[in-house]
């Protein structure tokens, strides 16, 4: 070989080299990283629905925007306030990351609230309810809703109870949590519109097992309720379904539910069998992909999720805690419309910044399941304390659990 083809050769192997060393780098540069902060321990369903629900709607633009892509990463917070904060801080350390989902649990978003604001960590939640999490006044709000919010659900399971139930006199059977003492707040409130009183207001903690549950019922029997209005997640509402089913039939009253008892494993432990023995209907937003006619957006989603998930997901019933996929269905639709608003940077900081002003202002309606979003986010001050929420109680109703453990909403 002679000399000049030997140059040629080594000039050619560095030029590919580098040439692999740069792309590796871009590739690496223009990864965004989305988090998802969930329980994935104890709330296992509803944490897999919400990441089944962002990624179909990704996988909708091929998890690819502005030649940057797209990649969802998983912490476990367990329900766990300070293992949120450490994921948080993860989150500020990644030089990728662009905004977190939030999942299920009201009291790590609750107590965090103020390092999320204060860093300018985007938050956008698919599923949590309390009423404090999207109304930060002191400083610019990060916290963007698509969900149940308890300034609304209290009133929304107040009047399932008075006008479908017939009851008229509800106990209040609540975590005692932040979540749980916002809608004792919302439901005193909407029963003294009513001239009602509750019959009392029954708290128990995070890790109630089923004997205590039993003792709690008989003392909100002894008090004439003729019904209760729960706020509960999983674990705890199967402790009182059950022992609810255990009391004579005589004593049994019916629950109006919070929906946090559909987060978990619920229907499988209190099967219908054990639900013929008990009255229970829960809070839902007005989507199903049951409801008949089909939604035409519902089957097309429905579709591309069985080809994503695929072992996983082959009908409706595979998505075990449907709210969670719905909802994080739909914010993740809006994300997309506000990233495609702004252009985005190697500067994540900047990004966040200019996506989040881009939520206060989307530009165009974004269809969704739910239904279509017209400026679903609106900038947010005192005076405008629903601008962070993309849902109001128009779009709640309720639902139950058929014998197929189907949730079907409540015409």
């Amino acid at each position: 070989m002679n000399k000049f083809k030997r140059h040629l050769l080594v000039y050619a192997s560095l030029f590919i080299y580098f040439s692999l060393t740069i792309q590796a780098g871009y590739s690496q540069e223009s990864t965004l990283h989305l988090y998802l902060d969930a329980d994935l321990s104890h709330s296992v369903s509803s944490s897999r629905s919400i990441e089944q629900g962002i990624l179909t709607s990704l996988s909708e633009i091929n998890n690819q925007l502005q030649g940057h892509s797209i990649k969802l990463i998983k912490l476990d917070h367990r329900g766990n306030s300070r293992r949120s904060l450490n994921n948080l801080n993860t989150f500020l350390n990644d030089p990728h990351a662009l905004a977190v989902f939030g999942g299920l649990h009201s009291p790590p978003l609750l107590a965090n609230l103020k390092f999320i604001n204060e860093n300018g960590i985007l938050h956008l939640i698919p599923w949590a309810a309390a009423g404090p999490i999207t109304r930060y006044s002191k400083g610019k709000n990060w916290v963007f809703r698509l969900s149940i919010d308890d300034t609304k659900a209290g009133e929304v399971l107040v009047r399932h109870a008075v006008n479908r139930r017939h009851s008229k006199h509800p106990a209040l059977l609540l975590e005692e949590t932040g979540w749980g003492k916002s809608n004792a707040k919302t439901m005193k409130t909407a029963l003294k519109k009513l001239k009602i009183t509750p019959n009392g207001i029954f708290w128990f903690k995070w890790g109630t097992k089923e004997s205590s549950a039993r003792i709690i019922l008989r003392k909100i029997i002894q008090s004439d309720a003729d019904s209760i209005l729960l706020v509960a997640n999983a674990p705890e509402g199967k402790m009182f379904a059950k022992a609810m089913a255990s009391l004579n039939k005589e004593e049994r009253l019916p629950f109006c539910s919070h929906w946090g008892i559909t987060g978990g494993d619920f229907p499988k432990v209190v099967t219908s069998q054990l639900r013929k023995k008990i009255e229970l209907d829960f809070l839902q937003t007005s989507f199903s992909f049951f409801k008949k006619p089909i939604h035409p957006l519902g089957k097309k989603v429905l579709k591309q999720a069985t080809l994503l998930f695929k072992g996983d997901i082959h009908s409706p019933e595979d998505i075990k805690a449907p709210t969670g996929f719905i909802h994080a269905y739909d914010l993740t639709r809006i994300l997309i419309a506000a990233m495609k608003q702004v252009s985005l940077t190697s500067d994540m900081k900047t990004n966040r910044q200019n996506i989040r002003d881009a939520l206060e202002n989307i530009q165009k309606p974004v269809p969704g399941l739910i239904k279509t979003y017209i400026h679903p986010f609106t900038i947010f001050d005192s005076n405008h304390p629903d601008a962070h929420e993309a849902l109001s109680a128009n779009d709640f109703t309720m639902g139950r659990y058929d014998t197929n453990d189907r949730i079907l909403l409540t015409p």
